[in-house]
């Protein structure tokens, strides 16, 4: 679904200008960012049309209304709420910047504070120690490759799915597998040997297409490596919690 599909989906259509000004605040992003302010900023747009707001006439008082209904009636965690009204602020800036707007109504909104410190639980080395082991004696060779990008290389879940084959190659002597990361920054990796071993497990003798693959041959996505990583901690040789890719991230040191 593309952004005017989503826009105008939450407004039925109808402002025009409304339309280009969310265009013109999309716009500014690209990739994953994009379709996660997009998807922030239909929410708030739904939830006007809902009270029959004008998005672009609306009222401090009405935008602190949004910020309580996702508080209270949706209960949504401190760090969402932040995201979401940074998506609404951020929109309402470039309509001043654009001169759709004389002020944005979200500049004195009160939002939830949020913990410079992740949320996230990692793992311990120990427990680690048992997902890798899992991992290397599967059937099914993407789980070590996934496993080793996620907690030795630190890649992001979406990162490492979305390397290709063609990403991997060579830098002053030096493996290295190359990384579109945030805000489509392309880095390149240094590939520890082991890494790579298990990295040349996955690929066996595929040529082209994406390191990790699902069961059906295709592109792994968050989805089912989660699923993976929950089957491989259901037989860990110790008690893993509840798997999340960005967990591997978050190992605790010893």
């Amino acid at each position: 679904m593309n952004a005017s599909t989503d826009i105008d989906t939450a407004t039925g259509g109808e402002d025009l200008v409304l339309r280009l000004a969310a265009s013109a605040y999309l716009a500014r992003y690209t990739g994953s960012s994009r379709i996660h302010c997009r998807s922030d900023l239909r929410i708030y747009f739904a939830w006007c049309a809902e009270r029959d707001l004008a998005p672009l006439a609306t009222e401090r008082a009405q935008v602190e209304q949004y910020v309580r209904w996702m508080q209270e009636v949706r209960r949504f965690a401190p760090a969402t709420v932040a995201r979401r009204m940074a998506v609404v602020t951020g929109f309402y800036r470039t309509c001043v910047i654009d001169g759709v707007i004389d002020h944005s109504p979200a500049d004195y909104v009160r939002r939830p504070r949020v913990s410079n410190e992740s949320p996230t639980l990692g793992l311990s080395h120990l427990q680690f120690e048992a997902l890798l082991t899992a991992a290397r004696d599967s059937t099914n060779p993407h789980d070590f490759a996934l496993v080793t990008m996620l907690g030795l290389l630190g890649l992001r879940i979406s990162e490492a799915c979305r390397t290709d084959i063609s990403d991997i190659g060579d830098e002053h002597g030096h493996r290295v597998l190359r990384v579109v990361g945030k805000g489509s920054k392309v880095v390149l990796v240094p590939l520890p040997p082991a890494i790579g071993r298990a990295v040349d497990r996955a690929v066996t003798d595929r040529e082209i297409g994406p390191i990790l693959v699902n069961s059906r041959g295709r592109r792994m996505d968050r989805h089912c490596a989660t699923r993976r990583l929950r089957r491989l901690a259901a037989v860990a040789v110790v008690r893993l919690p509840r798997m999340h890719p960005h967990m591997l991230r978050h190992i605790v040191p010893a």
